[in-house]
């Protein structure tokens, strides 16, 4: 019984529909996060961590998706590699309430945005966003046809490994000041762990794997 629900809810949450449901449940979670402060510059800082951490939660889902579709082939592993392109678009969009957010908090209070940036965060990130955008314009079969695949490959696998390096500079900076932020960088050394060991284990499809 458990095993027919669990293939019913999979069959459903598949392509478009699944990244119309995380994307919906996020916005939704964001309002309503906000609004526990009245929509005032603190609620807008909530946003801002809970979407740095679902943004994380959903970047790791994408990335180690393959690794574990050929590390563990079962139901689960296979749906999260069949619908690896709607997960990351699904993390695009959850940074992209996150970067809303972000201008919110920079024009409601441009004091404690200041003090809460620097020079740097503005050049990694926006490199990061950059990123963002280009995974995300070639995860459509006629985008990625247009820059074809090598460039493809090349582009997501930069840019996969520099989205990872930047979320371990985020929430590892803030360990010192905050401790338990170490737990953040457990799911990211796993997932990196995940796709050496199926590269090793899986040589002929480390093109597979690495994109």
């Amino acid at each position: 019984m458990e095993e027919t629900t669990m293939s019913q809810r999979q069959g459903w949450l598949e392509g478009w529909r699944l990244l119309a449901a995380l994307t919906l449940s996020l916005v939704v979670l964001s309002l309503w996060i906000a609004s526990m402060r009245q929509f005032e510059a603190e609620g807008v800082r909530m946003v801002i961590r809970f979407t740095a951490r679902s943004s994380l939660t959903l970047f790791c889902l994408a990335f180690s998706a393959a690794a574990l579709a050929r590390l563990w082939p079962n139901p689960w592993t296979r749906w999260q590699r069949r619908n690896r392109r709607y997960l990351g678009l699904s993390f695009a969009a959850s940074h992209a309430i996150h970067a809303v957010a972000i201008v919110a908090f920079a024009n409601m209070d441009p004091a404690g945005f200041a003090e809460a940036t620097s020079a740097a965060s503005y050049i990694f990130g926006g490199i990061g966003y950059a990123f963002i955008i280009a995974m995300s314009a070639t995860s459509f079969d006629r985008t990625a046809a247009l820059i074809g695949p090598r460039a493809w490959r090349t582009l997501h696998l930069v840019g996969g490994y520099y989205l990872w390096f930047q979320f371990m500079v985020s929430f590892g900076k803030r360990i010192p000041a905050m401790p338990l932020y170490a737990a953040f960088l457990v799911p990211l050394l796993a997932v990196m762990a995940l796709r050496l060991i199926a590269m090793a284990a899986h040589p002929r499809g480390r093109t597979a794997v690495a994109g």
